[in-house]
């Protein structure tokens, strides 16, 4: 099976930014600093010169060159083009001490709480921009027509692997989440071709996750990698590939962000295999409501 995904070099869903930030972890140190000034300014690193932006860099043109080629262009001018173009479609946040995203030491909670719903909120956005619905599309016709679905996340990401298991528990999808490597890993065993095995990975280095969507696709399950690094190893293993685009920042790392990002994917592609049998979800969504209406308290009906 060919890998699907919502990333090329010539187009960038969701823009120029977003793109960038998810090669990061691919390019070299040197590239990774030019990258950084061009994430964290686009329109100061479209002003500069070449000279000027390895300078700030600290490294050579040469790097800037191949820094511009391993994202997609062919050269500087292109760069600097497309730069100043997402400078002018960028949204800032209208409170200037959110700018950059970081918190600072000494900052109070109502720059704290602007911060965070600022970069939350633009990572569900960016996120949402740059899915390739052809590529979602394919996941839910791999989705929909599986005998089963097992789902695998550690850490952060496991809460996410979780609460798409029960989503799709709840539509009547033979569905399972295993938090343990080990089960995970004698689940996958047992998958075969028409199943379908989900990893979720923030990062896409998880060694858990990779090995045991390796196991998946072995026994020929089709395999669905979510991460916000399209070039990271979990999409090796994966054959159709989603991305998120989640910023983390001070205190944040892998946990807040990239988890509501994760979200706002595993969400689109649960109401996609809904829609397809719009009346046998909405049946098994009420089954399953009323079977717990009396834990809730004020339902009007109690237990015997």
């Amino acid at each position: 099976m060919g890998k699907s995904s919502n990333i090329s070099a010539s187009h960038e869903p969701g823009g120029l930014i977003v793109h960038i930030s998810g090669l990061l972890p691919s390019l070299s140190p040197a590239e990774q600093r030019v990258a950084r000034l061009v994430v964290a300014d686009p329109a100061d690193a479209a002003r500069r010169t070449i000279t000027d932006l390895a300078t700030a860099a600290e490294t050579s043109e040469a790097t800037v060159i191949r820094f511009c080629r391993s994202v997609g262009m062919d050269g500087y001018p292109q760069l600097r083009i497309r730069l100043a173009a997402e400078a002018a479609r960028r949204i800032e946040p209208p409170d200037a001490r959110v700018v950059g995203g970081d918190i600072p030491p000494g900052a109070d909670l109502a720059q704290i709480i602007a911060t965070i719903a600022f970069n939350d909120a633009r990572a569900v956005e960016e996120t949402a921009e740059q899915l390739d619905p052809a590529v979602c599309e394919r996941v839910v016709d791999a989705i929909v027509g599986a005998g089963r679905i097992d789902i695998y996340g550690a850490g952060a990401s496991g809460f996410v692997a979780s609460d798409f298991q029960q989503k799709l528990h709840r539509i009547g999808r033979t569905a399972f989440y295993f938090p343990d490597v080990h089960t995970a890993l004698t689940s996958a065993a047992l998958l075969g071709r028409g199943d379908v095995a989900v990893g979720i990975s923030h990062t896409g280095t998880t060694s858990d996750v990779v090995e045991v969507l390796e196991q998946a696709r072995a026994r020929g399950a089709t395999t669905v990698v979510l991460t916000n690094f399209p070039r990271s190893p979990v999409t090796e293993v994966a054959d159709h590939v989603l991305t998120t685009a989640a910023r983390e920042t001070t205190y944040r790392s892998g946990a807040t962000a990239s988890r509501l990002a994760q979200l706002t994917v595993v969400d689109c592609l649960f109401v996609g295999v809904a829609a397809r049998n719009r009346s046998q979800a909405r049946k098994a969504l009420e089954a399953t409501a009323e079977a717990v209406r009396s834990h809730r308290v004020g339902s009007g009906r109690r237990r015997a």
